[in-house]
């Protein structure tokens, strides 16, 4: 059974995963049936049995806390979705968190594209207040590898992730889904069906990935797609005050 959330964890201690525990991973309210639904899948074993592996072997795994995003963003608080890949591969980025890295790190371009698209200069990369207020920084694959982008896509990850997706587009409501990159837009059916099915309102907002290799590219440039001035339009037009 996954421990609750602490209060006063310190991030700031270990840079990578130790050991596949997540009966030691705390967790948000909300989520826990789903995902002690999952570890208790066939895809659940095979991603443990795989992690394992390749810790024993020696791997260097990115983040030292996968459920980052569960832990701090309760289901019931969801008001918006930002969906990325996978974590960072870098030493000491990752923080759990779709496209935020820890303190006191330098800010990938593509964080530095999603800080020029929002109109903000940031003080820290660390998108931890995002997903406090509310917003679920979710990658489709929770693990990575040092120096190896993908490597553990395909995995068992989005098996979980799905299932989290398509829980929070039955449940939160309003909620904006930003998707950005073909990997983030093939979720898009998924989360208006099940929204619709369950009379959730949903806003789905699609773009180019905020990559600079792609962020300026047609058909839907990243850079000027005035994503978040339409997502705060859209919650404040419902009551809800914007997470960003």
């Amino acid at each position: 059974m996954a421990k609750p959330p602490q209060a006063g964890f310190d991030f700031a201690g270990a840079q990578s995963l130790q050991a596949w525990e997540p009966g030691d991973w705390p967790l948000a309210p909300g989520w826990q049936a789903e995902v002690e639904g999952f570890l208790a899948s066939d895809e659940g074993r095979r991603l443990a049995d795989f992690l394992r592996e390749r810790l024993a072997a020696g791997a260097v795994v990115y983040p030292p806390r996968p459920f980052r995003a569960l832990e701090l963003t309760p289901l019931e608080n969801i008001h918006a979705v930002v969906l990325g890949q996978d974590p960072y591969h870098g030493p000491g980025q990752a923080e759990g968190l779709a496209f935020s890295v820890a303190p006191g790190v330098k800010l990938p371009p593509s964080l530095r594209n999603i800080f020029q698209e929002l109109g903000v200069q940031p003080g820290s990369g660390s998108l931890v207040g995002w997903a406090q207020r509310g917003v679920l920084l979710l990658n489709t694959c929770l693990t990575v590898e040092d120096g190896q982008p993908a490597s553990h896509a395909r995995r068992g990850w989005e098996a979980l992730t799905d299932r989290l997706l398509a829980l929070v587009a039955r449940t939160a409501t309003p909620c904006v889904y930003l998707l950005w990159g073909t990997h983030a837009q093939a979720k898009a059916q998924l989360i208006q069906e099940t929204a619709a099915r369950h009379g959730r309102e949903a806003l789905v907002l699609q773009a180019n990935h905020p990559s600079p290799l792609s962020a300026r590219r047609p058909p839907a440039p990243f850079l000027g797609c005035g994503h978040f001035l339409a997502a705060r339009a859209w919650l404040a037009a419902r009551g809800v005050a914007p997470p960003f």
